[in-house]
This record gives C-alpha cells, structure tokens and sequence, in this order.
C-alpha cells in the first residue's frame, strides 16, 4: 500500500491541479469508501456521478489516479481504495464539512453540562460523549489536578542535603533532594516544617506558593534567616519538573469506548490492526505526545495513519482539538480515534464544537 504523506498546503494545490473530472471521481470514490469501507468500483462510480461517464472512461480516470499514488487496488479486487496520501488530500482540499445543527448543538452542550461535577468529571462526560456519536474511541488530554496537601516534612540525609518529603491528602506521596547551608541545625528543618504545614494543609502548592513567598519577602513571617531559606527552597524545588518526562506525567490521559473499535470486524486483518491500535493506546506517552501537537494548533488537528510513528502499524486516524482555560490558555486536546475510514465531515465538526463547550465551562 501506499503510504507517502502530504502535508495541508499540498493537499490543497494538488486537489487544485486536479482536473474537473479526477477530482469528481477521485471525491465521489472516497466518499463511497469511507460510507462502506468496501473497495469502491466504476461501475459504483457511474451510479454515483452526476454527469455521464462510461465504465470505461472511469477506470481511465482511476488509473490516473492510482498513478499518482492517491488510489490503490487491494488484493485482486477490481476496485480501488484511498492511500493515506488520498485520504489526507481529501480531507485537506475537497471533503465538505457540514454544521451541527442546533438540536445536536444543544444536545452536546446538555450532556457535558458541569453543573455539580468537576473538571474529570466533565471531560470524562464529554469523552464517553464523542466515543458514542462517533462509535470509535474517545479521548482527551488534560493537566493533571493537583492534590491538596496533608503533610510536608524536611529531613536531614548527608551535610548540605535535606530530603523533602510531600504527602497529599489522596495518599500520594513524593520526595525531592534541596541543597542546605551548612551547619544547618536540626531545629531550623523542623521549623521550616511546622511553618509550612501550617499554610498547605488542605490547599495545593499552587494556591499557596505565591502568598507564602510573599510573606516572606515581607519578612512578616517569624523566621530566622536560615529556616527562611530552607522554606524558599523547599518551594522552588516542588515547583521545578522532577525529570525530563515530567510534563508528559503531569498530564492525564482519558479513553472511553475503545470497545466501539471491535465493532464491524469483517476480515482478520481488521482484528489484527485493532489489536495493534490498542497496544498503541497503552502506550500513553507516546499518545499524549501525539495529543500534544494538536494544542499547538488553532482548530481541529487530524492525524492519518502511518504519518505519525505511533501509528505507522495501526493504520489508524485522530481527530482532536484543543480547548482554553478561563485565561483563554490552552490546557487540554479533546478527539477522537477510530480507524483511518472514518466520518471526517461528521465527527470534525462535533469534536471542534464539543472543544469549544469545554472551554466555555472551565471559563
């Protein structure tokens, strides 16, 4: 099969270049195709067309076509079906991409409505949402919420080393290594320790960073110049990324409906690929990478097949968006995946709207 890739501006000039008859019958094939997911012949194609083309002149066209690397034949079948080059020329520079209509509008917005429920919840909501509409898989990408603290402690471990050990109320516990003045007595880690407990219990770092810094460059707090230090540290060194994976860690990755993938197997080959696509999922860096790339767009992203590594195996396709903050910051991607035959015209739209949503809700 052919698997070269073009990117968006390609995709559109070629599309352009396209005479008025290959871009009619290139368009009405792949439309077939992704409504059947069968190999789509010209006898189908004569049907479809609305103008008057023989047979024979279709397969001319398909021919072409298929030269040009955008069609190719499966096994022995006389029809024809898109590469990923097709597809991504397709979607890029001719499909047409209808709107929801306000029923559906209305039913997305009613279903991820967050009255009572928080942000996990929500995406959560939205993403078992998208994964029914579309019967694929639905997934997002969001930041990780921080905990509230139980407890924080400062313990001496080497001459100049003190070990800071952080306890969240979920349980979750984490330590990390600062550097201390030396001769540093016992007492001043102790004190360090009693003072910031007493600010962090039940709030996250984040909440209370700021106004603890702030205290103490106004040197309101009753500290000697040494636990000072310890506590300033303590927070700069809980602030800073604790590896170079962290910002992939500090992000949660939600997949609902990964069943829907098993749906409609026709053939072993499709069981196989499906196995694949979830091998991919467990790998959830490597998608919430992927994921990533999409928040640095401007609208929907799609990701087709064997242009992205992960899915060079899968055959698989994504079709994500990035929603904002009440800052307007880009915090999450909401999408989702299925197989490359999927229904872009329906599913972009409703991935761009629900985005959208979410990003109204957090605001």
């Amino acid at each position: 099969m052919e698997t070269s890739s073009i990117d968006t501006a390609q995709a559109r000039l070629l599309a352009t270049d396209l005479g008025e008859r290959p871009r009619e019958v290139f368009r009405h094939l792949v439309d077939a195709f992704l409504a059947s997911g069968e190999p789509v012949g010209s006898r189908t194609l004569s049907q479809r067309l609305p103008h008057s083309l023989s047979p024979a002149s279709i397969r001319n066209v398909m021919a072409d076509l298929e030269t040009m690397g955008l069609l190719y034949a499966p096994h022995t079948s006389a029809g024809r079906v898109p590469t990923e080059k097709g597809l991504r020329l397709f979607v890029d520079g001719l499909l047409e991409i209808g709107d929801l209509s306000p029923d559906e509008r209305g039913a997305i917005e009613a279903r991820i409505a967050s009255t009572g429920r928080g942000v996990e919840d929500v995406l959560t909501q939205a993403t078992m949402m998208l994964s029914g509409l579309s019967r694929c898989a639905g997934l997002v990408v969001a930041p990780k919420q921080d905990s509230a603290l139980k407890h924080v402690e400062f313990v001496a471990v080497a001459p100049g080393r003190a070990l800071v050990v952080i306890v969240s109320e979920d349980g979750q516990v984490e330590n990390r290594l600062i550097d201390t003045p030396t001769g540093l007595p016992v007492s001043a880690l102790s004190e360090a320790s009693n003072y910031l407990n007493a600010r962090l219990r039940g709030r996250t770092l984040d909440s209370a960073r700021s106004e603890i810094m702030a205290e103490l460059e106004a040197r309101r707090a009753e500290l000697d110049g040494l636990t000072a230090k310890i506590v300033a540290e303590g927070l700069a060194t809980l602030a800073e990324p604790s590896g170079s994976t962290r910002a992939v860690e500090e992000k949660v990755l939600i997949v609902r409906g990964a069943a829907h993938l098993l749906d409609r197997l026709e053939v072993q080959t499709d069981l196989e690929r499906v196995r694949t696509l979830f091998d991919d999922i467990e790998r959830k860096n490597d998608l919430i990478r992927l994921l990533e790339l999409a928040a640095k767009g401007d609208g929907v992203r799609i990701f087709i097949g064997s242009e992205n590594r992960l899915f060079s195996l899968s055959g698989s396709s994504i079709i994500a968006a990035p929603y904002a903050n009440a800052q307007g910051s880009v915090v999450g991607v909401i999408g989702v995946l299925g197989p490359t035959r999927l229904n872009y015209a329906r599913i972009i739209p409703m991935v761009d709207h629900t985005a959208k949503v979410i990003g109204r809700l957090l605001a």
